[in-house]
């Protein structure tokens, strides 16, 4: 077995589950079998990082994590079959890791630093107006637009990595993005079926590593797994 993947079954088994799991998701539901079949496997693979984020820190950070991971989780899962209703779960997704952002903003922001969060805070509902057209008049597309525009501009705006959690904003929006241009110009197209999902992982695995190593590197008396090295 890798060194790498040793590690990761020692000290962060459910870190390396959530990894199985998103693999065995995007690799079996091209198989023979129904994707129906898969989507509690799919769910499983955010709400293993949940479970990561809850076991690894005990501070009301780490709660906010994995409240907003399994929310996603949920969200993942209701995508299959009501789209809608997943966005709405997403919505509330947004709410909450900004809730988390807010609480970590980065001290002494430089001013050109404020006009490009401004952008990650305007850029996305405007997107969404030109992927989306006429129906974006809808209130709740609208609303949903600027709440990822800020969930992006607070992980930017935060003192998390952004090499992990800025990052993984960025990967969550692509992903958001390339799902909307599925309804508009690549309707028809198999991009946004086959890469919107893994990017939306990727970010997520993203940010719960990246949140949770800092708060273990912050706060080392509340970590709940002890370990020879921190993360």
């Amino acid at each position: 077995m890798p060194k790498t993947t040793r590690t990761l079954a020692d000290r962060r088994p459910y870190l390396l589950a959530s990894i199985i799991a998103a693999l065995a998701f995007y690799y079996l539901r091209s198989g023979p079998w129904p994707e129906l079949y898969f989507i509690p496997l799919k769910g499983a693979a955010t709400a293993l990082l949940a479970l990561y984020a809850y076991l690894r820190h005990s501070s009301q950070d780490a709660r906010l994590l994995a409240i907003m991971l399994l929310i996603a989780a949920t969200g993942d899962m209701l995508a299959e079959f009501d789209p809608q209703a997943a966005h709405i779960l997403y919505f509330a997704y947004h709410i909450v890791a900004m809730l988390l952002y807010l609480r970590h903003r980065r001290a002494n922001f430089p001013a050109r630093e404020k006009w490009i969060v401004s952008a990650l805070l305007l850029g996305p509902p405007l997107a969404l107006r030109l992927l989306v057209g006429g129906d974006y008049a809808d209130l709740i597309t609208a609303a949903y637009g600027l709440a990822l525009g800020g969930m992006v501009a607070g992980a930017w705006a935060s003192d998390f990595p952004r090499t992990r959690v800025g990052a993984g904003a960025m990967l969550f929006l692509a992903a958001d993005l390339l799902y909307f241009a599925g309804t508009g110009p690549l309707l028809g197209s198999n991009l946004p079926e086959i890469f919107t999902w893994p990017l939306a992982y990727l970010g997520q695995l993203l940010v719960a590593i990246g949140v949770i190593s800092t708060l273990r590197k912050r706060e080392p008396e509340l970590r709940l797994v002890s370990t020879k090295r921190v993360d």
